[in-house]
């Protein structure tokens, strides 16, 4: 209060023009070089590496990288509005994106000393190379410390043993992080973090996924056989991986709530033009009021999960904690994401339950957003333990 009058913050929830131009020029992209080929990459289970190259060559996969390591220098925010636009047109796109940034890329980023930063980071930045990033396996989900795989150090470097499942990008991938034990008796401390190259002798390729939807994404099983890691590729020291693991987790959480917004609003959208043209009792459905309430709904809580994702993207960008904040924008878009989809698919009818219009594949890509980058019950567990530690 000052002189009877309390004194003013603006908050402005709008996109500068360099957003608005950064927006539209991602969605010129996906109409017109991802759209036209989204069912047949989604049937053949195609991995779009063409679009990925072109993704590269426009500065999408490495929009949060410095531009001194092949990076487009942009922020958080910006990322957010790349993956949202991607999302709106192939959520699988949007999950290729995903991995490769969000995770891979972002973990090297994030803990990789300089000399590592210059080796691996610009042809991830640039597409050059596709990154996969390797922390599930057959035991361990979302419980991450309960992974096998080891790393035993030795005069030559570590050799890495054990398997991971449902990596995204495995099969195109040449540069991996790998999350393995490097003291099993150490519990979570004992956890440590390698890039792994894929010309490495031991690294190989196991069963494809056959996948409900996000289907032009690759998602792999991967087997490391007694595999020599120089002592150079360990990210940070011995014993951080797990608290690396859940810092990157943290912020590939904005990337999935993103991923989860635009594939609400693309499920949203396809309601919208479908129900003014499908006619009913002599009008279109879109004039009944059950409709129009669906859609109204579905944007509000759209406009609610895209608010929560540029806030947990604004406090990435001004280097504020965002464990909290990326678990509510992840929570809520996911979720939101799921309701857009059904509720889509229910507004176009029988029509819905067809591969003929797009609210069918977004029916089946909404599901793994709840599940991916931990599920929608570990979020609500991260935000109760944080109410409960304040």
């Amino acid at each position: 209060m000052a002189n009877g009058t309390m004194s003013e913050t603006a908050i402005d929830f709008s996109l500068n023009e360099e957003m608005k131009l950064l927006q539209q020029s991602v969605r010129d992209f996906a109409e017109t070089e991802i759209r036209p080929r989204v069912l047949e990459h989604d049937e053949a289970q195609t991995f779009p590496l063409e679009v990925f190259k072109k993704m590269g060559e426009l500065g999408f996969l490495g929009a949060t990288v410095p531009t001194d390591l092949g990076g487009a220098g942009m922020s958080a925010v910006e990322f957010v509005i790349i993956m949202e636009e991607i999302a709106r047109v192939d959520p699988s796109v949007g999950l290729i994106l995903a991995a490769h940034s969000g995770l891979c890329l972002q973990h090297i980023f994030l803990f990789a000393d300089e000399i590592q930063k210059k080796r691996f980071v610009p042809d991830l930045a640039t597409g050059a190379k596709i990154g996969s990033w390797c922390l599930t396996e057959p035991g361990s989900g979302s419980d991450a410390s309960g992974l096998k795989t080891t790393a035993v150090k030795g005069g030559e470097g570590y050799r890495l043993h054990g398997s991971k499942c449902f990596i995204t990008n495995g099969s195109y991938a040449s540069t991996y992080v790998v999350m393995a034990k490097t003291d099993p008796s150490q519990g979570n401390k004992g956890m440590s973090a390698f890039v792994v190259e894929r010309d490495r002798e031991g690294v190989s390729v196991g069963k494809k996924e056959n996948k409900l939807g996000m289907r032009a994404s690759d998602t792999v099983t991967m087997t490391f056989d007694n595999v020599l890691i120089p002592r150079e590729n360990l990210l940070g020291r011995e014993g951080e991986g797990f608290h690396q693991a859940l810092t990157v987790l943290d912020s590939g959480r904005i990337g999935i709530a993103a991923l989860s917004v635009g594939l609400a609003q693309g499920a949203l959208e396809a309601a919208i033009k479908y129900s003014k043209e499908r006619q009913a009792f002599g009008k279109p459905i879109a004039e009944f009021q059950a409709i129009q309430f669906k859609l109204a709904e579905l944007a509000t809580h759209i406009q609610a999960a895209r608010l929560l994702t540029y806030r947990a993207a604004i406090a990435k960008k001004k280097g504020e904690p965002i464990n909290q904040v990326a678990a509510h924008a992840k929570l809520f878009a996911s979720e939101v994401a799921q309701r857009a989809a059904t509720e889509a698919v229910q507004i176009f009818g029988g029509y819905g339950f067809i591969k003929d219009f797009p609210v069918e594949k977004f029916y089946r890509d909404a599901k793994l957003l709840t599940i991916g980058e931990g599920t929608s019950e570990v979020q609500r567990m991260v935000i109760a333990k944080n109410l409960l530690r304040s």
